[in-house]
């Protein structure tokens, strides 16, 4: 997996909590953004937290470049809805020799990465005969696999990305777009670290837990811990 943090809004925490000053204040934004100290910007992001006051977080927005992940991962990552994709198609682009992403418990087990190399080697071989048949792309790229390697930019705002990580950062989550969702959040702490301070898994942002029975016992950890 290759992830790169390619754009985001200016100043991120100053322009969130310019957006909430600017409900209580009778001046413009442009003064608060020039006025509003780093411990101001500091207290009021905290302030925005403990109440739950997270639409101001939509006024500001991270893309990503993302690259060696699977139509698996993709499947599931454009279902959060509140963000804007843009996905190589394998409609106009040749998928010839494609690459594939190869599942850990795959690569762990000899036998199985025989079988599944195979039927990888089998579906390029497949793909190639039918183009090379008179199949147009976009006909022969229904026998690839889900496991075949795509690259995508992924934009969302910093509300869409909490609700993000609360939901991909947990260890229920399924392990590769865990693993986008963890390096995805560590990119975005490096240059808005009090937005994110709190993001991650419920456990983590919340102090509970939504898996019932199902939970990998990590709140118990983070409650000792306090």
């Amino acid at each position: 997996m290759k992830l790169k943090l390619i754009q985001y809004t200016p100043d991120p925490e100053r322009t969130v909590a310019m957006s909430a000053r600017l409900c209580y204040s009778a001046s413009g934004a442009e003064e608060l953004v020039q006025t509003m100290s780093d411990v101001q910007v500091g207290t009021l992001i905290d302030k925005l937290f403990g109440m739950g006051h997270l639409s101001t977080f939509e006024h500001v927005s991270f893309t990503f470049a993302i690259e060696g992940i699977s139509r698996v991962l993709t499947h599931q990552l454009v279902r959060h809805r509140i963000a804007s994709y843009s996905q190589q198609s394998q409609r106009y682009v040749s998928e010839h020799g494609f690459e594939y992403i190869l599942p850990p418990t795959v690569a762990a087990n000899p036998e199985a990465k025989a079988k599944y190399d195979v039927l990888m080697r089998q579906v390029q071989q497949t793909y190639d005969e039918l183009v090379a048949l008179g199949v147009h792309q976009e006909d022969a790229r229904y026998v690839l696999a889900n496991a075949t390697e795509t690259k995508i930019v992924v934009t969302m705002n910093a509300r869409a990305l909490l609700h993000f990580f609360e939901k991909r950062c947990c260890q229920r989550a399924q392990w590769e777009i865990r693993n986008l969702a963890n390096a995805m959040l560590a990119e975005v702490q490096t240059v808005a670290p009090r937005l994110f301070t709190k993001a991650g898994p419920t456990c983590v942002s919340g102090g509970y837990c939504t898996e019932g029975s199902l939970s990998c016992g990590r709140l118990a950890g983070i409650k000792k811990q306090k």
